[in-house]
């Protein structure tokens, strides 16, 4: 079982994806577009999804969406035109910001820079910088920028800690670092689950955000239907579910396949990954933005679907939760993912600032999952700070506002049509209401920050 590392995007060059597939790893980009295929292969070296030395040279500031498109053929997106594009700044004049509240990113090796790369991007868009506090969990070896597994790491830490800080700029933020790439069951995700367990015990954290996903028939016994490997591994979330921590991962960017065992095949039939499939997880799927530069949409979201896909489909390991027992027409018996989405496009990719590698030092676009659910974890930072309390498991409350259809929840249903297939695998629509490729849709925060703050039923 390998895992991937959702979303640390995808390259934005049709000339790339090719290659991307074959790769197991890579943090390369290409004009300053991200490119990184799933992470490393057990006990396999790591190699670049693009030959040669012309590696990713970031940009020295970030351009505007005509340059991006002149340049790279794609829309790019920074932190004040997602703002618009979520209705967030109304509530920021509101004192909502995420002060008093915490959210925790759970990372393999981490980065080295993470830091000074966040103080020049809040300093780049004039927001107000945050103390990242970092948990090194176990023996977390020294960094090596020549090492291509852990700069692929370091660009998902870069993602994830700014993508949060851009949305939820006065929440905590706390990093933990852990030792071991995720490759195997027995190697990675048990230190991840660890170090989860660990902080929420000890009370750190309102809300945790992981980037991360492994496809739930690459764990041990999942052919013979033991899906002991998987259950087994679920005591964080257990545990967080019991002190009201609310638990957020990416649903995956292999649209309705995800990747083999070797990290580099996809499956020819839908399915779907973990922990993302948890029913005690809040799953976060994939859109497509479409802004002018001020932020303001020139259509509605649609499916992310270009060098990857917003990952949904049925669980083979859980069965339909009672939270989607309103919608089980469309999830049959199983659990169904995403549960809600957030901007993962390329084409519509974010701005992102890292120094970890000398040699490609600057400012890169990055999409995929990975993107999306840090943004959400900044969401919910918001709403605990609304609320006065953590909200915990929020899913229950999700479907409750998704079918109140009033308008005023908040939660804005993606329905353009597009869709979520990927690699010759069939996925699901955006149609009215909850569907497999965004979920109930995506959010005007304005509204769906005090209405889920309203619905979250814990103190």
């Amino acid at each position: 079982m390998h895992i991937s590392r959702t979303g640390r995007g995808v390259a934005a060059s049709a000339a790339a994806t090719a290659a991307l597939v074959a790769a197991a790893l890579a943090t390369t980009s290409q004009a300053g577009v991200t490119a990184a295929a799933p992470a490393a292969v057990p006990h396999t070296k790591a190699v670049p999804a693009i030959a040669g030395h012309t590696l990713v040279h970031g940009v020295s500031s970030p351009l505007p969406i005509a340059q991006c498109q002149t340049k790279w053929h794609i829309n790019c997106y920074d932190p004040l035109q997602y703002r618009t594009a979520y209705n967030l700044n109304p509530l920021y004049r509101k004192g909502i910001t995420g002060k008093g509240r915490t959210i925790v990113i759970v990372d393999s090796f981490g980065s080295p820079t993470v830091q000074h790369d966040l103080d020049v991007y809040s300093k780049q868009f004039g927001l107000p910088s945050t103390k990242v506090k970092v948990v090194k969990w176990g023996h977390v070896p020294a960094f090596d920028p020549k090492n291509s597994d852990m700069t692929g790491w370091a660009g998902e830490t870069t993602l994830d800690v700014e993508m949060a800080h851009a949305v939820a700029p006065g929440a905590k933020i706390v990093l933990v670092e852990t030792a071991v790439s995720e490759t195997e069951g027995t190697t990675g995700l048990p230190e991840m689950m660890s170090a989860e367990k660990h902080l929420i015990d000890q009370g750190v954290g309102d809300v945790i955000t992981q980037s991360f996903g492994a496809t739930e028939n690459t764990f041990p016994g999942f052919s013979r239907g033991d899906f002991s490997s998987i259950k087994n591994l679920r005591y964080a979330f257990q545990a967080a579910n019991r002190k009201n921590v609310t638990v957020l991962a990416s649903s995956g960017d292999g649209g309705a396949t995800d990747l083999e065992a070797d990290g580099k095949t996809y499956y020819k039939k839908r399915v779907n990954s973990w922990p993302s499939s948890d029913p005690l997880v809040t799953s976060i799927g994939g859109t497509q933005l479409h802004l002018n530069d001020k932020g303001d949409r020139v259509k509605p979201d649609s499916v992310y679907n270009d060098y990857g896909a917003g990952g949904g489909g049925q669980s083979h390991v859980f069965t339909r939760p009672a939270f989607q027992n309103g919608v089980k027409n469309i999830v049959g018996a199983r659990r169904g993912t995403p549960d809600i989405s957030m901007a993962a496009a390329v084409n519509g990719g974010a701005w992102v600032y890292s120094s970890y590698d000398p040699t490609a030092t600057g400012w890169d676009v990055s999409g995929g999952t990975s993107e999306a659910s840090p943004l959400f974890s900044g969401i919910v930072a918001l709403a605990d700070q609304a609320a006065g309390h953590r909200l915990g498991n929020i899913n229950k409350a999700l479907y409750e506002l998704s079918s109140r259809h009033t308008g005023r929840t908040g939660i804005v249903d993606v329905n353009d049509g597009t869709n979520n297939s990927y690699k010759d695998v069939t996925g699901y629509k955006a149609v009215n209401g909850y569907d497999m490729a965004t979920g109930v849709g995506t959010v005007d925060a304005t509204r769906f920050v005090p209405a889920l703050a309203a619905a979250g039923h814990h103190s």
